[in-house]
């Protein structure tokens, strides 16, 4: 859904600093339920913003070291909730079972049966299916940081006219990937962008650049926005919808992104005393930006980032190129946690404490435990992704005998790993 978004809270401070089924016996009987304590109720739009975690400097969760989480039956997921889970873990078992797992964890054909599965459950057997086919796991320490995104939607039309101003970019022609493992082992996974100059391979133009005219030539424009600042917001998010003149909608999800990197603006502003106590949520940010137009397009533009769109005919999809559900899909880093695979969180936050389903990606969300939790779309959308800053604990649900599997390995050949525990 996304290239450089970050969860909404994090900018703040950055913006501020995805019925009754055999057990195989070998992994035996899902255990008796116990109940866990559930964490105390923080209001979503009272939350202190606060910043995410450095992310360690690890190859994937296999190398931050893989421990048994607590059974599945003592974490917090309710009936409704699994239930929409499910419907969204079964979306993306097609290409869960074809993927190849950068975290080291599984292999496609581990989620086969858990997918066979999913394809006849009734929600009303959704607890049980996950109590049965998988169990939790810790990456690392299991401390998890979650921030939230939603689909915004803007003023924006599809002609320029009078108060539509600002152009919305396609990816321009220009533009150059270049993988870096084709040219070294050393580099492989490595990926950067740019354009040719000449015989030289130099970085694309920046924010600055792009503003004032660098690529009118050389990227389309598919729509206008009304506001500079909401676009700047809707290039963090990634995804989301222009409300037309007429009323109608156009739906928007990111194409691409210039390579350079992301800037934090909310940072800049707390460290430049431009924000009061109470202003550094992203709603305060805007205000400012709002009132300080010549000042805020100047601090918009030391984030040298900048994303290009496409038209979109369905509603927002993530990094799966799956639609993304409200209050289901979460945005995680792809080396540590499997996409598609089903991680639940105990927050100190309870809107964010239930079961998610990894079917996105993000620029900034990077590191083991590391979770951005998607709200959909519309105001209250926006208060709780807007204040959303919880900590806890992470649990990823892999399939039974993953755990097993992993130590028997490391125990035969080795750890694999540099040394990380893989441990029951």
């Amino acid at each position: 859904m996304r290239g450089q978004r970050l969860g909404l809270t994090a900018l703040a401070l950055s913006v501020s600093a995805c019925g009754g089924r055999i057990v195989p016996p070998s992994q035996g009987p899902a255990p008796a339920q116990r109940p866990i304590a559930q964490p105390s109720p923080t209001p979503s739009a009272t939350a202190t913003p606060v910043a995410p975690p450095a992310a360690p400097d690890v190859a994937n969760a296999v190398a931050a070291g893989v421990t048994a989480g607590p059974p599945i039956a003592e974490l917090p997921l309710g009936g409704e909730q699994a239930a929409r889970a499910l419907a969204a873990f079964r979306t993306s078992c097609p290409s869960l079972v074809r993927r190849t797992d950068a975290t080291g964890l599984t292999k496609g054909a581990d989620w086969q049966p858990a997918c066979s599965a999913a394809a006849t459950t009734s929600d009303e057997e959704a607890r049980g299916f996950f109590q049965q086919y998988f169990e939790a796991v810790r990456i690392g320490d299991g401390k998890a940081f979650a921030t939230g995104y939603f689909e915004p939607e803007i003023a924006g039309s599809r002609d320029r006219r009078p108060g539509y101003e600002v152009p919305i970019y396609a990816r321009p022609t220009d533009l150059v990937d270049v993988d870096l493992g084709l040219f070294s082992e050393s580099l492989k996974g490595r990926k950067i962008r740019g354009r040719v100059d000449g015989t030289n391979f130099v970085p694309y133009h920046d924010r600055t650049a792009i503003e004032t005219g660098a690529i009118d030539q050389s990227a389309p424009i598919i729509a206008w926005a009304a506001d500079p600042v909401d676009i700047f917001f809707l290039q963090i998010q990634g995804s989301g919808r222009l409300r037309l003149p007429d009323g109608g909608v156009m739906r928007i999800g990111y194409d691409s992104q210039n390579g350079r990197d992301y800037t934090g603006i909310g940072a800049l502003m707390r460290q430049r005393g431009l924000l009061q106590p109470g202003q550094t949520s992203m709603q305060g940010i805007v205000a400012w930006l709002r009132a300080h137009p010549e000042e805020g397009r100047a601090i918009m533009r030391e984030n040298k980032s900048f994303v290009f769109f496409r038209e979109q005919q369905t509603a927002a999809k993530g990094a799966m190129g799956y639609v993304v559900t409200g209050g289901v899909s979460a945005a995680v880093d792809p080396k540590f946690v499997p996409l598609g695979a089903p991680i639940l969180l105990a927050m100190d936050r309870p809107e964010a404490s239930r079961l998610w389903i990894a079917q996105d990606t993000g620029g900034a969300i990077r590191g083991p435990n590391r979770v951005d939790t998607f709200w959909g779309a519309g105001q209250e959308a926006s208060i709780i992704a807007g204040g959303m800053s919880a900590r806890g604990a992470a649990f990823v649900l892999v399939p039974r005998g993953t755990l097993a599997r992993l130590s028997s390995a490391a125990t035969t050949v080795g750890s694999p790993n540099g040394g990380a525990p893989v441990n029951r």
